[in-house]
């Protein structure tokens, strides 16, 4: 059979010239060179060099080898390269899965370091409207990691980031609600319009199983599939809206309160088997510098 190293030596002795340069650059001695070499013409069944007194020449069946020979080789070190950079030790490519919320309000700040810190590692990042469905392709294989809720009956690797709060946002000039505490309980809110998610949007199921809660079936008077147009919609006047407080922009322009009792989720990173080394940097950098916010606003 064929051997990478039988194509290299042959190679090799072509672009030298000479089965003495050959054997010195390979750091070989030339009776092994000579004898991997007749292996390989053996194996494909005829003489692939003719051997002059001073050099050597293709014959016509090496010439047509010749070409193949440099490609299995490329395509070797391609591998070589990408198993590599897949093991973090060179460059690569990140696939990260994720819910929309999650890739607006925590992954950000995740993503500035890994970017400082490994400027030749691409990320892929894809996006999911629920956590069933981030949940399903991480399961299908579709991403090296996953960043979102912690899902139910998960059994492969799994690292909790922490908890992540929930915030009422108001506009400013809206009534007060809290009293001046900061504090709302959602049934002071049971006769307002909301801005809602779209259906199928992971956050529509939280605002509604969060006002169940409370006692009350939340009114929509606007729905909306993006994380960050809700707290502008609140802000705007058009309802209260329930967000991850993560997701508020420095000095965002609304009244941001907590609700009563405290609405939070669980985040976490988990993939389908042990993570490789460039995933389990990715997950430490995510655990260890990533916040999940405090809220920003004007109470």
């Amino acid at each position: 059979m064929t051997s990478l190293r039988q194509l290299e030596y042959l190679v090799t002795v072509v672009d030298t010239g000479s089965f003495t340069r050959a054997a010195e650059l390979l750091h070989v001695t030339q009776p092994a060179l000579s004898h991997q070499v007749r292996a390989l013409e053996k194996g494909v069944g005829g003489p692939l060099l003719e051997r002059l007194p001073r050099s050597v020449r293709l014959t016509p069946m090496g010439r047509a080898m010749l070409p193949h020979a440099r490609a299995t080789l490329a395509d070797a070190e391609r591998a070589r390269c990408a198993a590599r950079q897949a093991s973090g030790l060179e460059a690569g490519e990140l696939q990260i899965a994720t819910v929309y919320s999650v890739g607006l309000g925590v992954l950000p700040a995740a993503l500035r370091v890994w970017r400082r810190e490994r400027p030749d590692v691409d990320v892929r990042l894809v996006e999911f409207r629920h956590a069933d469905e981030l949940r399903e392709a991480m399961a299908a294989g579709e991403a090296d990691v996953a960043v979102g809720p912690v899902p139910p009956g998960w059994d492969g690797p799994l690292r909790e980031l922490g908890v992540e709060e929930f915030v009422v946002v108001l506009p400013i000039d809206g009534p007060r609600e809290d009293d001046g505490t900061g504090v709302v309980d959602l049934a002071t809110l049971a006769d307002c319009a909301w801005v809602h998610y779209a259906p199928g949007n992971g956050l529509a199921d939280l605002v509604d199983q969060a006002c169940a809660a409370a006692g009350f079936q939340p009114r929509a008077a606007v729905r909306t599939e993006q994380s960050a147009a809700a707290p502008m919609l609140a802000a705007a006047g058009l309802g209260p809206a329930l967000v991850p407080a993560n997701v508020l922009p420095e000095g965002f322009h609304g009244r941001v309160l907590r609700p009563e009792p405290a609405i939070r989720r669980t985040l976490a990173a988990y993939c389908r088997s042990t993570p490789d080394p460039l995933t389990s940097a990715f997950i430490d950098v995510v655990a260890g510098k990533c916040t999940l916010g405090s809220p920003h606003g004007n109470p």
